[in-house]
């Protein structure tokens, strides 16, 4: 860490803990006056969900109120939801980060932006919405659903860029083969978002739509989509270092690792005034991608998202990842992108049964003895697989869940 960016997460932290009263309460017992260097800011408590879970519904405020101007919040599936309160220059600094994303995607004011993320308390819709009307462009606001609808619209408007989840983008592919009316569609760039997907998954998508994907992070505590953004080269996803502190920690101690080193993404904010973040375990994986990227921009580089270390599960000792399936289909020369695994406890024993789908006309016997052969000797476990064509398994409009735990 640079001597000028410690001086400023330091000047940071002493207003926060003056100006948020959940920081004054996070910091109890502290000494922030003896905060002198980086490892001394590295010894400072992780922020995580269940903090902002326990400050429901408005403890994060760390401005008057009159000051807000927005509240969002996440979907609340998994325990209470966690409300981030904006302020007008919050408001303002996500449009702009939005706005550099779609014009390291290539986007001009002459794109018509397709958005079909939701709107509401989602985060994801009015993003993508705000930052393309920041640079001029035409938006779309089709939020989620309707796919008769979507692809009309699409269509009559000659819609350039979509902004979708991976699931509803490779659902809008599909019926989109399927309608043959892929000569009717003027698509150039997919904005892609919210969630992880593997590299079959990319290649459907491109092939099927004729785009140029762009994988785009963020989540809703640290203002939502719009904070990173891959370019031409794929190579990474830059993210804005004016507007954020990274760290890549190891999630079972907490140290901080070197640079290359997979673990788990902690950003601090730097200028977020409604809800500021202090350390902030993401619990996503990736690392650092070091050195300049070759398209020349000056914003470093984390990798594509790996994973969730909450994702994971594990089963009879052994850790599973979605990546790690995704991985294995890479293998499989027949198989889709599309999988699930169910995990049930059956006859005393974890019983694991991995559905994935394969090609018309591909041998379903052997694609079933390679996912069983590849499972046990990538992953080290004796699985069930079940392999059904292509459309059997659901699609979704939004996040697809991957790995179903029914044991509990």
């Amino acid at each position: 860490m640079e001597q000028a960016l410690f001086g400023q997460i330091k000047q940071l932290i002493q207003q926060v803990a003056e100006s948020s009263e959940f920081y004054k309460q996070k910091f109890t017992g502290i000494d922030l006056s003896a905060l002198q260097t980086p490892a001394d800011f590295e010894a400072l408590p992780f922020t995580e969900k269940s903090d902002l879970r326990d400050a429901y519904p408005l403890g994060l405020m760390a401005v008057p109120e009159s000051e807000i101007v927005r509240i969002h919040s996440s979907s609340g599936t998994t325990g209470t939801p966690v409300i981030i309160p904006y302020t007008r220059k919050d408001v303002d600094d996500w449009a702009l980060m939005f706005k550099r994303c779609y014009e390291v995607a290539g986007l001009t004011p002459m794109d018509r932006v397709h958005v079909t993320p939701g709107y509401g308390l989602w985060t994801a819709g009015i993003g993508f919405q705000a930052g393309a009307e920041l640079l001029g462009a035409m938006v779309i606001p089709m939020g989620p659903g309707n796919t008769d609808k979507q692809i009309q619209m699409m269509t009559d408007l000659k819609s350039t860029v979509l902004c979708a989840t991976s699931s509803y983008a490779l659902l809008l592919a599909e019926e989109i083969t399927r309608r043959g009316v892929r000569d009717q569609i003027h698509l150039k760039k997919g904005i892609i978002g919210s969630e992880r997907w593997g590299d079959k998954m990319r290649r459907r998508i491109a092939t099927e739509l004729g785009v140029q994907l762009y994988d785009i992070y963020g989540l809703t505590e640290i203002y939502g989509p719009g904070i990173a953004i891959s370019c031409d080269e794929e190579a990474g996803m830059h993210y804005w270092n004016d507007y954020f502190y990274f760290e890549i920690i190891d999630q079972h101690t907490g140290e901080v690792l070197p640079e290359g080193e997979v673990g788990e993404l902690v950003i601090t904010t730097l200028c977020k005034e409604g809800a500021p973040l202090i350390r902030y375990r993401t619990h996503d994986l990736t690392r650092f991608i070091p050195g300049t990227c070759a398209c020349g921009s000056p914003y470093p580089r984390i990798d594509t998202i790996l994973g969730r270390s909450d994702d994971m599960v594990k089963v009879k000792g052994t850790m599973i990842f979605p990546g790690q399936v995704d991985n294995l289909l890479k293998e499989i020369d027949c198989a889709s992108c599309e999988y699930q695994v169910m995990i049930d406890h059956l006859f005393g024993k974890d019983i694991v049964t991995v559905f994935f789908e394969i090609e018309g006309g591909a041998d379903k016997q052997q694609a079933e003895a390679d996912m069983l052969h590849l499972f046990k000797a990538k992953i080290g476990l004796s699985v069930v697989p079940k392999a059904v064509p292509i459309g059997d398994l659901p699609r979704n409009e939004k996040k697809a869940t991957r790995i179903y735990d029914n044991r509990y």
